[in-house]
């Protein structure tokens, strides 16, 4: 195969061409296979390949995307005259145009690269290993199967500045969902890892293991009484929390002025001793990049720095918006523009243990799930359906479920506290976090 840097180059020779201004590129690859299992039994095996090719061109302030599932140099011109063709009749766009902040791939090792590629039998045995042993957990009644998977991508970019880089990634995952009681009283309850090398993957059995214990933890839930009072979020829901500050702080929504936080930057958002961190450069972390979707280097950042929030995620064309610099947090398909989005992004852990968390918490909810979508990015206000358990005197007691838990954000972020069980494992990561004064609406 033509090397991909290759390949863009001449796309992007196409494209001044056919009259464009500036232009960038960028090429899509990967490849992935996954199985899924279901009581003993082989539901499907899929394998897929694909690549995909985007190519944006400026005419003065006019931009155009134009986007293609094969990349032939034959079909090259073509697709740069359609491309150019278009941005001469778009409106003009003031903060269009290349990233500034582009620069020469660095040379950073971030061990992206599993050489491990597996077969679909290891797959299968893999989530087999995973189902049975959900179903070995005493209660657990049925199964919603288990899936086990890998996949491998490329991204290649050049621009007409100069810039080329690739970067490449695998990923190994596997998860398992559980089934306990019968009937309408039923439950379910999953566990799920996924990580760039095969080494660092969760064993099969403690993932199976781990999803029964938990549907059976939730048999026979209450719907309590709607009451006022502390929330503690589990650590695979706390990361829901940080996420939402990314969204906050996303350079897109405080340009349009969109966002409860667009007048708090450099300002005291959460408690002293917060810090949240954005890290492409972690090795091996799922997001990890050297550099951004317009090619800029990306360095990690502490988002909040003891409470106070230090900067906005920003790509080139929201920097531009708010005379600031990007800050190397652009990401793309190859049908879209680029826009900021975080990496590797994690609340650092605190220094009492979870126990030691809700300790003084006579009556609290203790939250393992979210339901929808409930947050006004505008205003902040936060409603989200949850399930759980109620905390009495400390200890965590009966499970609860079809309850809705109510806040604005801003004041959850400033009375989060955080424990100190932080783990890497979503990409958005959190430790247990405790948020006082919350609304649990119940029965």
């Amino acid at each position: 195969m033509t090397d991909p840097l290759s390949l863009l180059a001449d796309l992007i020779s196409q494209a001044r061409k056919a009259g464009a201004d500036a232009a960038d590129a960028v090429l899509i690859s990967g490849t992935s296979l996954s199985v899924a299992r279901r009581l003993g039994k082989t539901e499907h095996v899929e394998r897929s390949e694909g690549q995909d090719l985007g190519l944006r061109v400026f005419v003065g302030r006019h931009a155009a995307i134009v986007s293609s599932t094969t990349a032939d140099p034959n079909a090259f011109a073509g697709l740069a005259e359609r491309a150019v063709a278009m941005a001469k009749v778009v409106p003009e766009d003031p903060y269009a145009g290349l990233a500034e902040t582009a620069a020469p791939p660095q040379a950073v090792d971030l061990d992206m690269e599993d050489p491990t590629v597996p077969s679909a039998e290891t797959l299968v045995e893999r989530a087999a290993i995973a189902e049975e042993a959900a179903m070995a957990v005493a209660g657990i009644t049925n199964s919603e199967g288990a899936e086990a998977g890998f996949s491998r991508s490329e991204l290649a970019l050049v621009t007409s500045a100069g810039f080329a880089g690739r970067r490449f990634g695998t990923n190994h995952s596997i998860s398992a969902t559980a089934i306990a009681g019968a009937g309408t009283a039923m439950q379910r309850d999953y566990d799920y890892h996924s990580t760039v090398y095969l080494a660092d993957l969760d064993d099969p059995a403690g993932i199976g293991h781990r999803a029964g214990e938990r549907a059976i933890a939730r048999l026979n839930p209450i719907r309590p009484k709607t009451a006022k009072l502390p929330v503690v979020y589990d650590p695979r829901v706390a990361g829901g929390i940080v996420g939402h500050l990314s969204g906050a702080i996303n350079g897109a929504g405080v340009a349009r002025g969109t966002s409860f936080l667009k007048d708090k930057l450099h300002k005291r958002i959460f408690a002293p001793g917060i810090d949240i961190h954005d890290d492409p450069r972690r090795v091996r972390g799922g997001r990890s990049r050297a550099f951004d979707a317009e090619g800029t280097p990306t360095a990690p950042r502490l988002l909040v720095q003891d409470g106070i929030l230090t900067t906005w995620l920003l790509d080139s064309r929201t920097a531009r918006q708010l005379g600031m610099a990007s800050t190397g947090h652009a990401a793309r398909g190859v049908g879209g523009p680029p826009s900021p989005s975080a990496t590797n992004l994690y609340l650092a852990a605190g220094t009492v243990t979870p126990v030691e968390l809700m300790a003084d918490i006579k009556l609290g909810l203790y939250i393992t799930e979210l339901i929808g979508m409930g947050v006004n990015g505008v205003t902040g206000d936060y409603s989200r359906g949850a399930a759980g358990f109620m905390i009495r005197d400390g200890a965590l007691a009966e499970p609860v479920a079809e309850i809705t838990v109510a806040g604005n954000l801003v004041e959850m972020f400033a009375s989060l506290r955080p424990a100190n069980d932080l783990t890497f494992r979503r990409g958005t990561d959190s430790p247990t976090l405790r948020i006082e004064g919350m609304t649990m609406a119940g029965g």
